[in-house]
C-alpha cells in the first residue's frame, strides 16, 4: 500500500525521541481506555453500572475510558479487572525494544502498512 501524507509526516516526526515517547505513552492511555470500554460493553453494563460494582462514580468510570486520561493506578485497574472477568498484566520492555516498537507499531496498530 502507498504512503499517505500522514504516514510520511508521522515517520518524520516519530524520528525525534521526545515525539516518539510522547507518541508511546499515548497509545498506551489509549489501549487501556478502549480495553476497559471493551470489557465493560462485553459484560452487558454501563458506566454507571459498572462505577456501582465499584463504589465509585460514573464520571470515574469515563475518565478510564478516556485516552486521555493518564491517572489509572493498579489497584484501580485491579478493582476493574475483578469486577470484568479479567486480569491486569503490566510488561516492562528493554528501552531499545520499545523504541524500535514504537517506531514499528502506529501501522500496524492503526492498520497502515
Amino acid at each position: 500500500m502507498k504512503k499517505t501524507n500522514f504516514d510520511t509526516y508521522l515517520d518524520e516526526q516519530l524520528a525525534d525521541p521526545a515525539f516518539a515517547e510522547r507518541f508511546a505513552t499515548a497509545g498506551a492511555s489509549w489501549d487501556v481506555a478502549l480495553q476497559i470500554a471493551a470489557l465493560r460493553e462485553r459484560a452487558g453494563l454501563t458506566q454507571k453500572e459498572l462505577a456501582k460494582k465499584l463504589h465509585t462514580s460514573q464520571q470515574q468510570i469515563s475518565r478510564l475510558e478516556s485516552p486521555a486520561y493518564e491517572g489509572h493506578s493498579i489497584s484501580m485497574l485491579r478493582r476493574v479487572a475483578r469486577a470484568l472477568n479479567a486480569e491486569v498484566k503490566v510488561v516492562f520492555e528493554p528501552e531499545h525494544r520499545r523504541r524500535s516498537a514504537v517506531v514499528a507499531e502506529p501501522k500496524a496498530r492503526y492498520g497502515k502498512s
